[in-house]
């Protein structure tokens, strides 16, 4: 069966007015960005789409983040892809948690269960297995303790830069393939069936951006550049 990628150019007022939904601190900056932390302590912010994604298909989605200009800031952003009961309002916790997960893994409080998520760690948490520098990990189930992580192997990596970075989500359906880029790099592959081992058979999904501060901070924001969904051709023919 025929198949095409339908691009979806958002402009910066239906990225803004339309597209998420804010939570927290988070608040729409204008020029298709939608700040997610203010430079000030004990901070959270979330904004989900309100288009959801269908993981039975294909789709990339591109952004650009910032993670602030002071290196001894915190604590970082995640991209989170989720089915939880509370929908749209659903949070995790503040400071080294991201707005995403829950302290420890055994621990109370609230996280975004089931869900995924790519990490942008800016501060350093030893007990979530961070390096020194920022890095980038794939998590799970509002879990933000990881096995492994993305540095480019250099112990000076530092995202806290007063730049903003490109970063790109990709996932192929058909192989369950994760792909995730950033500013270029391939920096996270991995295979994992979403659907039925993370989303309990659930394929339409929540998608979005957490961030937090703590007693150290940093402005955080995010700008959509372009969401790519594929759709079969029969499915256009529908809609016209």
């Amino acid at each position: 069966m025929k198949r095409l990628l339908l691009l979806f150019l958002l402009s910066p007022i239906a990225l803004e007015a339309q597209q998420f939904h804010l939570i927290g601190n988070a608040d729409e900056m204008g020029n298709g960005c939608i700040m997610l932390t203010p430079d000030l302590p004990y901070a959270e912010g979330i904004a989900y789409s309100r288009q959801k994604l269908d993981l039975t298909r294909n789709f990339q989605i591109d952004f650009d983040i910032f993670l602030g200009d002071k290196n001894e800031g915190a604590d970082g952003i995640t991209f989170v892809v989720h089915d939880d009961v509370r929908s749209f309002n659903a949070f995790g916790s503040w400071g080294e948690c991201m707005g995403y997960g829950r302290f420890s893994p055994g621990s109370g409080g609230n996280s975004i269960d089931p869900s995924i998520a790519i990490e942008f760690d800016t501060y350093q948490n030893r007990f979530q297995n961070d390096p020194s520098s920022d890095h980038v990990a794939y998590l799970e189930n509002g879990i933000n303790q990881h096995l492994s992580y993305w540095n480019n192997q250099d112990e000076g990596f530092d995202l806290e830069d007063d730049y903003l970075h490109s970063f790109q989500f990709q996932w192929e359906a058909e192989s369950q393939t994760i792909r995730v880029y950033l500013d270029g790099n391939e920096v996270y592959k991995g295979n994992r069936d979403l659907v039925n081992d993370i989303f309990n058979g659930n394929s339409d999904v929540i998608w979005g951006f957490t961030a937090s501060t703590g007693r150290k901070h940093n402005l955080q924001y995010f700008c959509l550049k372009r969401l790519a969904m594929e759709f079969e051709l029969e499915d256009l023919d529908k809609a016209e």
